[in-house]
């Protein structure tokens, strides 16, 4: 049941937006400089000299990534402030993208097959309509075109999630409990990594609990063709890099990805 609008959405991520840029670049999210991000590398195909646009920008760091890859790159997100700082960094260091401030659940002011493919970095699990976004993304490809996205997994990234760990303090297994609860939330943290002796206001973002099934038939209602789903595990380098990490690789799955097509 959804409780948080989308202008909530985009006011937090306004109040989160200069802290988040900051530590973002600053190299604390350690999560997506070893694990997610290459995983989702991995996960694409090609895309030099694709017309792409990523839904969830925020600040840019990925976008600019996929632009350094030799794509045409757009980047939307809600939050004005996340946009301001993207295109910031593309004023200091001019890559080709272009930024709009816009809810990727809603007509996004492109016209109807713009792009050769949509990609969402871990930001499709924070907007309220999972469903109406894949509509929007098959109204904006080209015929032959695909999706690409990676998500919290479903199925373990859930509001009941809880480590069992031993005499040691090491995580043994995962509790998993009300997957069915559908009551969003707002869920407040900082970057594991950051300075411990540095005081910052915490993230607040809002989650959106969603079963497995919701996202795969959110997809394919759309009139998506699936490719490709990979749970992806951290490698052997980025949990020798952080340890914490192990737990994601013997004992859960911590992100979900998506590949589908529109047919041509």
């Amino acid at each position: 049941m959804t409780q948080v609008s989308e202008t909530e959405v985009a006011a937090r991520w306004n109040d989160n937006a200069d802290q988040w840029a900051y530590d973002v670049r600053n190299g604390y999210d350690t999560y997506r400089e070893l694990f997610t991000f290459p995983a989702f590398q991995a996960f694409l195909p090609s895309i030099a000299g694709l017309d792409i646009i990523d839904f969830g920008c925020g600040e840019g760091s990925n976008t600019r990534r996929f632009a350094e890859m030799g794509a045409r790159m757009t980047g939307i997100d809600l939050s004005e402030k996340m946009i301001g700082h993207a295109r910031e960094a593309e004023h200091h260091l001019p890559l080709g993208v272009r930024y709009a401030v816009a809810s990727y659940t809603q007509n996004t002011g492109f016209e109807d097959a713009s792009f050769d493919a949509v990609v969402s970095t871990m930001a499709l699990m924070d907007g309220p309509d999972f469903s109406a976004a894949m509509r929007e993304a098959f109204r904006l490809l080209r015929p032959g075109g695909f999706i690409a996205f990676s998500v919290l997994h479903p199925c373990f990234i859930i509001p009941g999630l809880r480590w069992q760990k031993d005499v040691k303090a090491k995580p043994t297994g995962l509790v998993v409990a009300r997957y069915f609860e559908q009551t969003d939330f707002v869920e407040t943290w900082r970057f594991g990594d950051r300075p411990s002796d540095e005081d910052v206001v915490l993230f607040e973002v809002p989650r959106f609990p969603r079963t497995l099934s919701e996202y795969l038939n959110g997809v394919a209602r759309a009139g998506f063709r699936i490719v490709e789903v990979r749970e992806p595990q951290p490698t052997p380098e980025a949990c020798m890099a952080a340890p914490r990490f192990a737990r994601w690789r013997d004992l859960a799955a911590f992100v979900l990805m998506i590949r589908a097509e529109r047919p041509s």
